[in-house]
């Protein structure tokens, strides 16, 4: 139920002392690990930060492509997620949008040129669970790279469409028509 919905319970709180909405706001905050992490970047941490941040994600997320070793369609499809994971966890706390889809695209990048295999045509049920996946990654990231600025989004253009173009020319390119991404960036 939301604090909202509740005007008694809001107006007591609002009445509290400063002190005691202190204590009370700590032990809340307390509770969330996202709001601590997300609490922690806006109030102590600054732009040099945040480029430090990108840097050890962008780190992170290579070597971790490098060493997990990948034999099948579900151990890809697990990579991508855990590797999805890192990167919702960075956009939750840092709010940056840029970033964002610069490792959307190079989880897509690695996973579809270190498993180029994986994505040939096959009937294998397992594999249509990636595919599906994968897919609808790229079109999330398409939709990540539209809601930037054009400048920016020149930046990404060409990376984003040979994801594109490899979706096309792959085993993905039933779930792409499906998924109804463009085989061209405007």
């Amino acid at each position: 139920m939301s604090l909202h919905q509740q005007p008694d319970l809001k107006q007591a709180v609002l009445s509290l002392t400063p002190k005691e909405k202190d204590k009370l706001l700590v032990r809340l905050i307390s509770k969330d690990k996202m709001l601590i992490k997300q609490l922690h970047f806006q109030l102590l941490e600054d732009e040099s930060d945040l480029a430090d941040r990108i840097d050890n994600l962008r780190d992170a997320l290579t070597q971790l492509f490098k060493t997990t070793k990948v034999g099948n369609f579900m151990d890809l499809n697990r990579l991508v997620k855990q590797a999805s994971g890192m990167v919702n966890e960075h956009e939750k706390v840092t709010k940056d949008k840029v970033s964002e889809l610069e490792f959307r695209i190079l989880i897509l990048k690695e996973a579809t040129s270190r498993h180029v295999d994986l994505f040939s045509n096959s009937y294998f049920s397992s594999s249509e669970k990636l595919r599906k996946y994968i897919a609808g990654r790229i079109k999330h990231a398409l939709g990540k790279y539209t809601k930037l600025h054009e400048d920016l989004q020149f930046e990404y253009r060409d990376q984003l469409q040979e994801l594109i173009d490899f979706g096309f020319t792959s085993g993905l390119q039933s779930y792409c028509r499906a998924l109804n991404i463009p085989t061209q960036i405007d």
